[in-house]
């Protein structure tokens, strides 16, 4: 029994000489780009079915983030929460530094007023909410 309480102090005196002897950690600075979206905004209504540009600014793109692809999510905000089909991406693999992205509006969509559409290159930003209305007379 004494070798067996001897061996595990002996264990744990090792592991703690490992912990104190290891070398701190250095913080990384992380850079994050979250262009504000320029469109859609409040005032937009868009039709299922129509081609739409979505556009954000540039200005302030960092060097290391000026060949960043993006992702565009349609979501809607209920229950807040942002809601978005991530089954479905508006767009994928475009250049943020372009500042655009041309979309076709999914069919198939309920007439709301709290959708939004949301950019993520490194960071995720959503644009405020606006409507669309499913102009699909089968469905209305």
């Amino acid at each position: 029994m004494f070798n067996t309480l001897l061996s595990l102090l002996s264990v744990f005196l090792l592991a703690f000489s490992y912990m104190t002897n290891a070398a701190p950690v250095q913080p990384v600075e992380l850079l994050v780009f979250s262009p504000n979206i320029t469109s859609p905004n409040g005032q937009t209504v868009w039709f299922t079915g129509s081609k739409q540009n979505v556009t954000w600014e540039t200005d302030n793109i960092p060097d290391e983030k000026k060949n960043s692809t993006g992702l565009l999510l349609l979501g809607h905000q209920t229950n807040n929460s942002e809601n978005l089909d991530i089954h479905n991406p508006l767009a994928t693999q475009f250049p943020i530094s372009l500042g655009y992205v041309e979309i076709t509006v999914p069919q198939g969509l309920e007439n709301r007023t709290d959708y939004i559409v949301v950019l993520f290159g490194d960071s995720g930003n959503a644009c405020p909410e606006f409507t669309i209305i499913n102009n699909d007379p089968v469905q209305n």
